[in-house]
């Protein structure tokens, strides 16, 4: 058998245990570790905003051609679109089969895209079309806020994003932060209906104006070649840039008249600087809050992940304003780190019962040793069996460990046992060895029960050694039922 194999070797033996303590080291290392597995096929996520749209028209003018587009994209299982009213938003998540390289999808969805971009409205198209790679969970949700009501969260909000989500998304092993509660700043512009009315205008009138004043473009230079005489200086000319004030749109001009009437935008509205979208809100213990949610990127390490976001966080705690504090009210590596030391704390509890137990049971120091350094050489090495077959350390892989801890040390103490008893009997440590392994190894690797094992030797052994007869008096019939 493979027993007597390393027991005819047991320099070679030890140099195997070695290899495997030092792999399962080294794999250890290299494992990302997350709360869950990841198992969950592919998705790809693609989203876009038309500001003041209606589901219907969302539905009718920005769905439809994305879908049609998506259609058939490599590897796709099905997709699922969704759009909301109060955020005038589009959502569209599509599913791929298991395996499928999610870089490559994200590829072949934003070439799908590209082609379907020229027939979507002006305004979508200004907004831009959002396409990323969807993780199915959160690492962490940190929240911000002013609990002394210093700032609104218009503040909190419009900070955050400046100065801290993109520190967060620099992190490595983040895949994304997903800002919640957002409030972003823009311009609001309430019309009066009634105005418009008076002066013969429609809102598609002030959009237009808005749109047309309120844009960016090169004018060129002067003096540049070719010229027909010689200039000294070559100057850039510089237009009015995109406005940012209330008051520089409120003389926004809509209409001129024939007699030199001018209509501007503050005469049919009412125009203040606020938030862009109030659909969602989120609050915690009663104050308003913006959260930011952590995505974990694939195959990448939770701990050292969340462990870099605090070190990030504390490096930029002191640069806030006064007033403004940070929290993490959810965070998944806490789950993790408490498995991974429930597992360590079960694998020392295991190592001390199998020392009491052949200490005590056995009284011999090298019986004691055996087993002591057995376990962990299994142990570890599992470490090397998860990285070659692509797994990771999770809660389900943890629990696993937890599991076979009990296995082993039972297998152990059997083994050992069993030896010692061919020693008892007289024999040398060579044939106590191979003997002992022989009869137990295919309990030990099948999974079947040690202990049925060892109540069939010890009975055997009894009343092989309590019979006074003779043997040649009994049949060996009966003496192959007995010992059965």
């Amino acid at each position: 058998m493979i027993s007597n194999f390393f027991i005819d070797r047991p320099l070679f033996a030890t140099v195997v245990s070695a290899f495997i303590v030092i792999a399962g080291l080294a794999a250890f290392r290299e494992l990302p570790v997350a709360m869950y597995p990841n198992i969950a096929p592919p998705q790809i996520s693609v989203s876009t905003v038309y500001p003041g749209a209606s589901a219907e028209v969302i539905a009718e003018t920005v769905a439809a051609p994305l879908e049609q587009a998506l259609n058939g994209v490599e590897d796709m299982l099905y997709m699922l679109s969704g759009n909301s009213s109060t955020a005038s938003s589009l959502t569209i998540a599509m599913t791929f089969a298991v395996g499928t390289d999610p870089d490559i999808a994200l590829i072949n969805v934003q070439n799908r895209v590209q082609s379907a971009v020229q027939l979507l409205p002006e305004e979508v198209r200004r907004q831009g079309v959002s396409i990323q790679k969807a993780l199915p969970s959160f690492l962490m949700i940190l929240s911000f806020d002013s609990p002394d009501g210093r700032y609104d969260d218009l503040f909190v909000s419009n900070y955050a994003t400046l100065n801290i989500v993109d520190e967060l998304r620099r992190i490595p092993g983040v895949g994304n932060v997903q800002v919640f509660g957002a409030r972003d700043y823009s311009i609001r512009i309430w019309l009066r209906p009634d105005r418009l009315t008076e002066l013969g205008l429609t809102p598609a009138d002030v959009a237009a104006a808005v749109r047309e004043q309120n844009a960016q473009s090169a004018a060129g230079r002067l003096g540049d070649e070719p010229t027909t005489e010689r200039v000294d200086l070559t100057l850039s000319v510089t237009t009015q840039s995109r406005l940012s004030d209330p008051e520089e749109f409120e003389r926004i001009v809509l209409r001129v008249g024939d007699g030199g009437e001018v209509v501007r935008l503050k005469d049919v509205a009412r125009v203040e600087l606020g938030a862009r979208d109030y659909g969602f809100a989120l609050s915690r213990q009663g104050r308003p809050v913006i959260g930011a949610a952590l995505q974990l990127a694939p195959d990448a390490n939770a701990l050292q992940a969340a462990a870099a976001v605090y070190a990030k966080m504390a490096e930029l705690e002191p640069s806030f304003p006064e007033g403004l504090e940070w929290s993490i009210p959810y965070d998944t590596s806490n789950y993790v780190r408490t498995s991974m030391r429930e597992v360590a704390l079960t694998f020392v509890e295991a190592l001390v019962l199998v020392f009491f137990v052949v200490w005590v049971f056995l009284y011999n120091l090298r019986a004691t040793i055996i087993p002591s350094v057995a376990v962990p050489v299994s142990l570890v090495g599992t470490f090397a069996g998860m990285y070659l077959l692509g797994f990771s350390i999770n809660s389900l892989t943890l629990f696993g460990m937890v599991l076979s801890i009990g296995i082993v040390v039972d297998d152990a103490i059997v083994v050992l046992e069993n030896v010692e008893r061919h020693r008892e009997a007289g024999e040398g440590a060579f044939e106590a060895a191979s003997k002992g392994t022989r009869q137990i190894a295919f309990a030990a690797t099948s999974g079947a029960s040690p202990s049925s094992v060892r109540r069939w030797t010890f009975s055997s052994t009894t009343i092989a050694s309590s019979t006074t007869r003779p043997i040649a008096s009994t049949s060996p019939r009966s003496v192959r039922t007995l010992t059965e």
